[in-house]
């Protein structure tokens, strides 16, 4: 992701003078809007600009933060790509809590009105989150604090302040849907099992993965801070699927190899590694 457009972008979606009212009036355009009871199993929806956002329980040591977008809109991946703002999740405030880890479903390329491309969920996610108490033994309540973006001609930024104590027995209503986004999340395999990476030149790469069937293939890169990366397809030799890595920004006297997160969507299903990028040899 380009910082100067990064920066670009946010500037003037942020700076809308109107948003206030917009949020409010967007608020009506999601489905479901005025159905804001809680149950034992989850948080009140907390509403925002084309978004609601809660947490709910999933049993056991899991449970989820749900957005649910109005039509059109979208919210962003870890890495959102040309523009954006990935999610942050701020559980510093929760009671017997020894650590969250999030997990992110695989994401989609997403292209937009001004010609960039965003990683991220249309329609909404469900973000699984596996909890580790303090104290097994005593109840457990999440305390979170979500600052997350909502795009559709404009971008707007969007607030969710929720509290949950997890059941404690219960089968939840909503372990199904933890456990679909959590099947959605990319599986983590060795570098050696996801692809063969071959340097092309001083800033490029040549990935090829062992061929699936299912959904065409797409990669996501997550390079490190201050690096920006573009991907393409490339022509595949017989039984494998193919992608160009090229250089598009780097840091000031940056030098190879780098690490890099890649993710890989399609196929029988998403996976994801971490590589060392080398240099030309």
């Amino acid at each position: 992701m380009s910082a100067g457009r990064l920066v670009k972008r946010l500037r003037a979606a942020w700076r809308a003078p109107m948003r206030a009212a917009l949020a409010g009036a967007f608020v009506l355009a999601l489905p479901g809007a005025a159905l804001l009871a809680a149950d034992s199993f989850s948080t009140d929806w907390a509403l925002a600009a084309k978004s609601k956002a809660r947490l709910i329980a999933g049993g056991g040591d899991l449970a989820g933060f749900e957005i649910a977008l109005a039509p059109g809109a979208i919210t962003y991946w870890r890495d959102p790509g040309d523009a954006g703002l990935p999610p942050t999740l701020d559980f510093s405030a929760s009671d017997n809590v020894a650590s969250v880890e999030p997990f992110f479903p695989a994401p989609r390329r997403i292209k937009e009105a001004d010609g960039g491309e965003a990683f991220g969920y249309e329609g909404g996610v469900v973000l699984p989150l596996r909890i580790k108490p303090r104290d097994a033994a005593k109840p457990v309540t999440l305390a979170l604090k979500a600052d997350f973006a909502v795009c559709e001609k404009v971008c707007l930024p969007a607030k969710a302040h929720l509290e949950l104590t997890l059941p404690s027995a219960a089968a939840s209503p909503y372990a199904g849907a933890i456990d679909d986004a959590l099947a959605a999340v990319p599986r983590a395999v060795a570098p050696k099992d996801f692809g063969a990476l071959e340097a092309l030149g001083a800033d490029s790469w040549r990935l090829c993965s062992a061929h699936e069937d299912g959904p065409p293939r797409d990669l996501f890169i997550e390079p490190p801070e201050g690096w920006w990366l573009k991907t393409a397809a490339a022509r595949g030799d017989e039984g494998r699927d193919c992608f160009t890595l090229t250089v598009g920004g780097k840091p000031k006297d940056a030098a190879l190899p780098i690490a890099l997160r890649l993710t890989l969507t399609g196929g029988a299903g998403a996976l994801e590694t971490t590589v060392d990028a080398p240099a030309q040899r």
